[in-house]
C-alpha cells in the first residue's frame, strides 16, 4: 500500500538536507529522496567557506550578507567540529581596489551584524611576517578579517542524519522519475538503483534539485512555469601547500574577480573559484584548461614562488542553480536564494516548493523560510526549532572542541594522534561511536587503507549511507587525496567483499 507523506524532499544536497531536518523537527512525515549520493554534485564543491561573503558587498546585496554574516555564528555554536574560524588575509593591490574602498568594506562586513565569536579586521604590515613570506615583496600592507571553514559535504550529511534521528526517511540511490498532481496530493514514481519502483503520496513537494530543479519542475507538468535558472560552472585546484600558517588569503584580480588561496587536509592549499557560464550535463561537470590557467595566473600575481601546471595535484568542479536575474556577467548573478511556490491556479492544489540558487552558509535560513511558507499549507503550526540546536556530533560541553579533544585523547590514549584528529575533526561526539569499546587499534578491525579502519567503515555504512569507495574518500573524509592508485583499490576491494557478504547472508536467509 503507497504511503502518505507530509513532505517529499526531492534532491540531497545541502538545501534538501536542511530542510528534511527542519520539516521533521516539527513533526511532520519526511522522505528525502537523492539520485546518487548525499552531497554527490554542487554541495560539496563548494569553496568549503561559512562566509558573508565580502565581495557581494560591491553588488548591493546587503540583504544576503546580513544573514550569511548571522549565520556564521549559529553554525559554529551547532557544528564545532566540521566548522572553525579562518583568519583571511588581503594583501592590498596599489593598481587594484585603492585602500580606502577596502577599509569601507571590511567596517560594513564587521558591522552587519553581530559577532561574538570572530574578531573584526585589522590593518596588516606584511614585512617580516608569516603572512607576507609567500608573497612577492612588492606587497607590504594587508587587511585581516574573519570568516569559517565548512567541510561542506559532512555538514549535508549531519543534516540528514539529524532529519533520520527525527523520523524521516532518507533513500539515496533513488530517482524521482515522475510526479503526478492529484485533488489532495502528489503520486511520486521512484525507482532505485537496482530499477525497482514504487509510488509514494506527498500532501507537498520541495524541489531542492539543485542544477536539476528545472527538469522536476517538467516532471511535475509545469514546464510551462519554470522560473529562469543560470548554471554557473566553479572550479577549484588543490596544489601542494603554499605557506606554512593556518591563514587563508583573499587574492584580487583585474577582472574585478577574487580567488581564495585556503589551507586544505594539512599539507595542500585549495585555490578557487571560477565563474563559467555553463550549459552542459551538470553530472559531467569538470574543470577545463583556461580555468586551470586563470587560477594559476591570477595567484602568480601575488605569489613569490609560481605555481605551474605540474603542481596541481586534484581538481574538482560544480555548477551553481541560481536564479536567472538576467545579469549579463555571470559573477554578479545574485547568490540569494529563491523560492517558486505552486499551490494551482485556484491556490488550494498540492503544493510544490521550487528553490533556485543559495549558499551553503545561509542553508539553514533557507530552510526555515522554506518552512514558513510550507507550514501554512501543511496546517503545521510548529515554531523555528533549529536556530539553537546542534548538529550530530557537535554536542560538546559549552562547544569547546579543543576541550572535548583533550578528553577523547585521554578516554582513548590508545589511538594514534593522526587517527584520533581526524576522527574528531570528521565526527565530533561520534568518535566515541566509532571507537565503541574497543582497547587497541587491533579492534578497530583491518586498516583498510592508511589512516583508515574497518570500524569506522562500517559506520559510514550504518549511519551515514555510505555505499562505496567513491562516498568514503571524497564525500565523508577526503582521504582520496594523497592516496596511492593501490591504496584507493583497496577500498573499493573492501566494499566489494562487503556486499558479497551482503548477498550470501540474504541468500541464506531466503533458503531458510
Amino acid at each position: 500500500m503507497d504511503k502518505t507523506y507530509d513532505l517529499l524532499v526531492v534532491g540531497g544536497g545541502i538545501n534538501g538536507a536542511g530542510i528534511a531536518r527542519d520539516a521533521a523537527g516539527r513533526g511532520l512525515s519526511v522522505l528525502l529522496v537523492e539520485q546518487r549520493d548525499l552531497a554527490s554534485a554542487t554541495s560539496s564543491s563548494s569553496t568549503k567557506l561559512i562566509h558573508g561573503g565580502l565581495r557581494y558587498l560591491e553588488h548591493y546585496e546587503f540583504r544576503l550578507v546580513r544573514e550569511a554574516l548571522q549565520e556564521r555564528e549559529v553554525l559554529l555554536a551547532a557544528a564545532p567540529h566540521i566548522i572553525w574560524p579562518l583568519t583571511f588575509v588581503l594583501p592590498h593591490h596599489k593598481g587594484l581596489r585603492p585602500q580606502w574602498m577596502l577599509r569601507a568594506g571590511l567596517f560594513l562586513y564587521d558591522h552587519l551584524a553581530k559577532r561574538k565569536r570572530l574578531p573584526g579586521s585589522k590593518a596588516l604590515s606584511l614585512a617580516g611576517t608569516p603572512e607576507g613570506n609567500p608573497l612577492k615583496a612588492q606587497f607590504t600592507r594587508a587587511f585581516s578579517y574573519s570568516d569559517c571553514w565548512v567541510d561542506d559535504a559532512r555538514l549535508v550529511v549531519l543534516n540528514a542524519q539529524d532529519a533520520k534521528t527525527r523520523g524521516a526517511e532518507i533513500c539515496t540511490r533513488t530517482r524521482c522519475a515522475n510526479l503526478v498532481r492529484q485533488i489532495d496530493y502528489w503520486d511520486a514514481e521512484l525507482i532505485d538503483a537496482a530499477g525497482s519502483t514504487r509510488t509514494v503520496k506527498a500532501r507537498a513537494v520541495v524541489n531542492a534539485a539543485g542544477p536539476w530543479v528545472t527538469r522536476m519542475v517538467e516532471n511535475a507538468g509545469l514546464g510551462d512555469k519554470a522560473a529562469g535558472l543560470r548554471l554557473v560552472k566553479g572550479s577549484h585546484i588543490i596544489v601542494p601547500r603554499i605557506h606554512d600558517h593556518d591563514h587563508c588569503y583573499i587574492f584580487q584580480n583585474d577582472d574585478g574577480r577574487i580567488a581564495f588561496a585556503i589551507p586544505y587536509q594539512r599539507d595542500y592549499s585549495l585555490i578557487g573559484t571560477t565563474d563559467v557560464p555553463y550549459k552542459g550535463d551538470p553530472s559531467e561537470v569538470k574543470i577545463s584548461d583556461p580555468e586551470i590557467d586563470y587560477l594559476l595566473e591570477l595567484v602568480n600575481g601575488y605569489l613569490a614562488k609560481p605555481l605551474g601546471r605540474d603542481d596541481v595535484v586534484w581538481d574538482y568542479s560544480g555548477v551553481r542553480p541560481l536564479y536567472d536575474d538576467k545579469n549579463a556577467n555571470a559573477s554578479a548573478v545574485t547568490r540569494d536564494y529563491v523560492f517558486d511556490l505552486d499551490t494551482g491556479s485556484a491556490g488550494n492544489a498540492p503544493a510544490i516548493l521550487s528553490i533556485y540558487g543559495g549558499k551553503i552558509t545561509t542553508y539553514r535560513r533557507l530552510a526555515e523560510h522554506a518552512m514558513q511558507k510550507l507550514c501554512p499549507v501543511l496546517g503545521n503550526k510548529s515554531p523555528d526549532w533549529t536556530a539553537n540546536a546542534t548538529l550530530p556530533g557537535g554536542d560538546m560541553p559549552d562547544g569547546d572542541y579543543n576541550r572535548f579533544v583533550a578528553d577523547l585523547k585521554t578516554r582513548f590514549d590508545w589511538v594514534t594522534p593522526a587517527l584520533l584528529d581526524r576522527l574528531a575533526r570528521c565526527y565530533g561526539t561520534a568518535t566515541r561511536t566509532i571507537l565503541g569499546h574497543a582497547t587497541s587499534m587491533a579492534q578497530l578491525g583491518q586498516e583498510v587503507a592508511p589512516n583508515l579502519y574497518e570500524a569506522e567503515l562500517h559506520y559510514l555504512i550504518a549511519n551515514e549511507w555510505a555505499c562505496d569507495a567513491e562516498d568514503v574518500l571524497w564525500r565523508r573524509t577526503k582521504l582520496g587525496l594523497g592516496m596511492q592508485p593501490d591504496q584507493v583499490d583497496a577500498v573499493h576491494h573492501w566494499f566489494a567483499a562487503q556486499a558479497r557478504l551482503g548477498q550470501a547472508a540474504q541468500s541464506s536467509r531466503q533458503a531458510g
